[in-house]
């Protein structure tokens, strides 16, 4: 019994010391390597009868950066930049109605265009009481993020941009199939795209053009087959399909916004996708004076594979288009 007694008081001992040492080891990484950040949380807003899911994280005096996501994913595809950026920004990124953790209302009571999606996150960001703000887009979140940029062009303080396209020489190999569904949407054209929606298809989106797709995680595309997989989730993304071809009607109306307001813009490019090549990435030379441009030997979702660098990349331009 008393060297139970003893084992005893010597485990409380050791317990209360790891207890007291973490709490060292931390404060003394977080002044040398690590920057304190701060949690994320997921909330949602109910917007015009819609409930919009996001994620937010940081304080919200600092300087804001929006995240739009795009096709097939969600606000998830930005998790690395919340993580490591909230220490320094107000970092908010929404779902999309019909995406991630958002309503999934019918076709009947929701409209699934890019025009009603833009006002949807738009009027989102207005009930946020959010007026200033530097737009990450990529993919779907460039034809949403534009629209609400022509919208209200003296909100945007940035653009940060990820493949997101605005010039029809930024429209890759992977649109054949899309374009011929443009010119004549029925059964056949619209079964040429089916496979999109398949767990192969949603993995070849996110590993295709990549240097090592071992590195990319895999909960990202079947998190996009299991939301792909709902009643009517096909029916629904095969109309923004078609819809996107009013998208780049638009596009001279965007290139004539960014000659006008010449927002500072990062390019942070996956030269190897299939869909937005790095021919997009150069057009916006064309339009815009103050660019950092940054081209990475990767695929589309370019954050899933060099995610540290890129977001680097974002911290620096923020500081500086917050001074």
């Amino acid at each position: 019994m008393k060297n139970f007694k003893l084992i005893y008081l010597f485990a409380l001992m050791l317990i209360v010391s790891c207890q007291e040492k973490p709490n060292t080891l931390k404060d003394e990484n977080t002044h040398s390597s690590q920057k304190q950040t701060n949690p994320v949380y997921y909330k949602t807003l109910s917007v015009d009868g819609v409930k919009i899911a996001y994620r937010e994280a940081g304080d919200s005096k600092n300087p804001t950066l929006v995240l739009l996501h795009g096709f097939p994913s969600s606000s998830h595809q930005y998790r690395k930049v919340l993580n490591q950026l909230s220490d320094e920004f107000h970092l908010i990124a929404p779902d999309y109605p019909g995406f991630g953790n958002s309503d999934f209302p019918s076709a009947k009571d929701y409209e699934y265009t890019f025009d009603n999606i833009a006002e949807t996150i738009n009027s989102f960001l207005k009930l946020k009481e959010i007026y200033t703000y530097a737009l990450m887009i990529q993919d779907y979140g460039a034809p949403i993020g534009f629209r609400i940029a022509t919208a209200h062009p003296e909100r945007v303080t940035a653009i940060i941009n990820q493949n997101g396209n605005a010039y029809e020489e930024g429209l890759g190999e992977a649109w054949e199939d899309i374009r011929a569904f443009w010119a004549n949407r029925n059964e056949q054209t619209e079964n040429a795209l089916l496979p999109v929606f398949s767990l192969e298809g949603l993995k070849w989106q996110y590993t295709h053009g990549t240097r090592d797709p071992e590195s990319v995680n895999p909960d990202t595309w079947h998190l996009d087959y299991l939301r792909l997989s709902r009643p009517n989730a096909h029916a629904v993304n095969l109309d923004l399909f078609y819809d996107y071809q009013n998208n780049l009607k638009l596009y001279p109306k965007w290139q004539q916004y960014l000659r006008n307001n010449q927002p500072p813009l990062l390019i942070v490019w996956g030269k190897n996708d299939a869909f937005f090549p790095e021919s997009g990435a150069e057009a916006f030379k064309k339009d815009v004076k103050n660019i950092d441009y940054n081209i990475y030997n990767t695929g589309h979702f370019a954050l899933e594979e060099d995610g540290n660098e890129i977001i680097n990349k974002i911290r620096a331009f923020m500081k500086k288009i917050s001074k």
